[in-house]
């Protein structure tokens, strides 16, 4: 009996690090499509990038879940199980304001990881391709788009079913991620993938400083800019009532704010931030982060300067976007209208309001959310070209099964060979013509079998009553 086999993806976000447990069967007619994720675990503080200037503290938090991490995996499997590490935005960023530090953070989760009895395979900063393409992988993995069990048991490739696209929402970046309608004509901006003997060609953008956190740090640079007052500032998207004090550094340090940094600028200075819970401010005031006025009205670059094909077919927007949704009340699929009435209500509670509405309730995402709502907003009608019929084609969702929709899953897929670029294992038994011809010759044949067994039957009887006749004839 074979023992499962174990891989293990450390997703490492600029706002913190998620561990993922994979598993899958080790015999080797069944390692495809059968990967499933078992274990899941956050590393308490903050993500990997936050420790520029003390990269030796990095090791710390990671015992935690580690430790749990080698609870789930027998011990006689740790040296053969892989442990991988990607970095995305929030390095990237780093990676571009100060590269040794950057260096320096890796080089000490590298060291991290030689004492740990895992196989360590390195700690990488990601792209924002790969990121976006590694999320498109997953999502339609874990949807089946890629395989899917056939009458025989074997692996098969759907016959005619359509891909996603993938909509993910970080704290530093965002990604979308789709086939477009014509790829050609899309050459130059589409990745080709190679899965399963298939060629996908996906359309996928990654924009930096349009996460989450640095965008809503953005928005807190543009209003002490735009503000008589340097100590105390008024922001429409926090709850009424809600007072925070921040440091300058905290949102003007960012590389993503650099241009909004003010003259006066004192990284430890308090800037204090009150709530004033005014949606419709709010949405003017996110309006302004993003820039459509690059593209000129050309219809084929919603913003930023950026082109991007017409968004086509069902798409699962995931993490960050979720995650908002779900504090809205809001889950899977629900009109435009239903978003932006739970939008405006929600941005109109006040601080102690919210605290009875959220299912969690954590300060530093509940003050956030609102801003997240016409965030996302903005990004998807605006910057996607999602409109009231299209909106419905998205899909906001968390997970599939037990498995997150996230880019580790893909990540490991690829780095593992999981997905075999050659289709050996997963040709269709039969072309469907073939195959609907067949089963419809098999089923005249069973029909013309059943009538002639009907036909002996009748025959048979028949002759059973004419000897029985026969012979009451003789006997008299």
């Amino acid at each position: 009996i074979f023992s499962p086999q174990y891989g293990i993806v450390l997703d490492a976000g600029s706002s913190r690090t998620t561990v993922y447990v994979y598993e899958w069967p080790a015999e080797k007619e069944n390692d495809t499509g059968v990967v499933t994720q078992t274990f899941k675990c956050h590393i308490k503080g903050p993500g990997i990038s936050s420790y520029e200037s003390s990269p030796g503290a990095l090791a710390k938090p990671f015992d935690d879940c580690l430790s749990k991490v080698k609870e789930r995996i027998p011990a006689h499997l740790h040296k053969n199980t892989s442990v991988y590490l990607g970095a995305t935005a929030g390095m990237r960023l780093l990676r571009l304001q100060n590269e040794s530090a950057a260096n320096e953070v890796l080089a000490s989760i590298q060291n991290y990881f030689r004492a740990q009895p895992f196989e360590f395979r390195g700690a990488q900063i990601i792209t924002g391709p790969e990121e976006g393409v590694y999320g498109w992988i997953t999502a339609n993995y874990l949807m089946g788009n890629f395989l899917e069990r056939n009458l025989w048991r074997t692996w098969v490739h759907p016959y005619r079913k359509e891909t996603m696209g993938a909509l993910d929402l970080g704290g530093a970046s965002t990604q979308i991620s789709f086939i477009p309608e014509d790829s050609e004509e899309h050459f130059n901006s589409t990745l080709q993938v190679k899965l399963y003997g298939y060629n996908y060609n996906v359309y996928t953008h990654s924009y930096q400083c349009y996460g989450r956190d640095e965008a809503e740090k953005r928005l807190l640079a543009l209003l002490l800019q735009k503000s008589n007052a340097s100590s105390s500032v008024g922001n429409p998207c926090y709850p009424l009532n809600y007072n925070t004090s921040l440091t300058m550094k905290y949102f003007s340090g960012s590389l993503c704010t650099q241009s909004l940094r003010p003259a006066n600028y004192y990284p430890s200075q308090l800037v204090n931030f009150h709530g004033t819970g005014d949606p419709a401010l709010c949405h003017e005031m996110v309006s302004l982060l993003f820039n459509f006025t690059a593209c000129r009205d050309r219809e084929d670059c919603p913003f930023a300067g950026i082109h991007q094909p017409k968004a086509k077919g069902n798409f699962v927007a995931f993490s960050g976007f979720y995650y908002t949704i779900n504090a809205l009340n809001l889950s899977g699929h629900f009109s435009l209208d239903d978003f932006n009435s739970s939008m405006w209500f929600f941005c109109s509670r006040s601080w102690a309001q919210l605290q009875f509405m959220l299912p969690k309730f954590e300060e530093i995402y509940a003050r956030s959310y609102c801003f997240s709502a016409n965030f996302i907003y903005f990004l998807l009608v605006h910057g996607y070209n999602f409109n009231a019929e299209t909106w419905s084609q998205i899909h906001f969702q968390k997970e599939v099964g037990n498995s997150s929709i996230a880019w580790s899953l893909g990540y490991m897929l690829s780095l593992t060979n999981m997905i075999p670029a050659e289709g050996k294992l997963i040709q269709l038994p039969l072309t469907p013509p073939l195959f609907a011809g067949l089963l419809v010759f098999l089923t005249a044949t069973a029909l013309l079998c059943l009538l002639f067994l009907v036909y002996l039957c009748i025959v048979s009887h028949n002759r059973k009553d004419i000897t029985r006749v026969e012979h009451v004839f003789i006997s008299e």
